[in-house]
């Protein structure tokens, strides 16, 4: 893959889904280091499956790269193309940590997504790969427990 080849600096269209979606990598400048790159998407949206009703949520992406990083403007568009797709939040949360760690193999990666309450209810749902590699400063995500967010 070459940078001609990304989406980066190119007129890029809103995927009509996250299956359509392309996610670029990058080469990692500081492979053989550890440390951990975190994306925060503080507007998330998906829609309910039931019903079609617009879910909001929080979702922070942490991960210790390896070889690759995720090219952060396909990481946008990715992220963007569920606003129309119908997903239960533990699909989309897991679905999304899954996809970014075939893509990136990354040393460890983990994702929390912290959903405003349908019906009442919050829902928020963790997925990580495995244990953090020893030694890797792992900072809180910065989302407080649920108390009207």
């Amino acid at each position: 893959m070459t940078l001609e080849t990304l989406q980066l600096g190119k007129a890029s269209a809103l995927p009509a889904s996250p299956e359509e979606a392309v996610l670029d990598r990058v080469p990692n400048p500081h492979a053989g280091t550890l440390y951990l790159a975190r994306f925060t998407c503080p507007e998330f949206t998906s829609l309910c499956p039931v019903t079609g009703q617009p879910d909001f949520g929080i979702l922070v992406i942490d991960y210790a790269p390896r070889d690759w990083l995720v090219e952060s403007k396909s990481l946008k568009l990715f992220l963007g193309s569920f606003r129309n797709h119908g997903a239960f939040h533990e699909d989309c949360t897991v679905g999304i940590g899954k996809r970014l760690a075939e893509l990136l193999q990354p040393d460890w990666l983990r994702i929390g997504g912290y959903w405003y309450p349908r019906g009442g209810i919050p829902i928020d749902v963790f997925w990580q790969t495995g244990e953090p590699p020893k030694g890797l400063w792992l900072p809180d995500q910065g989302v407080a427990p649920y108390r009207g967010r």
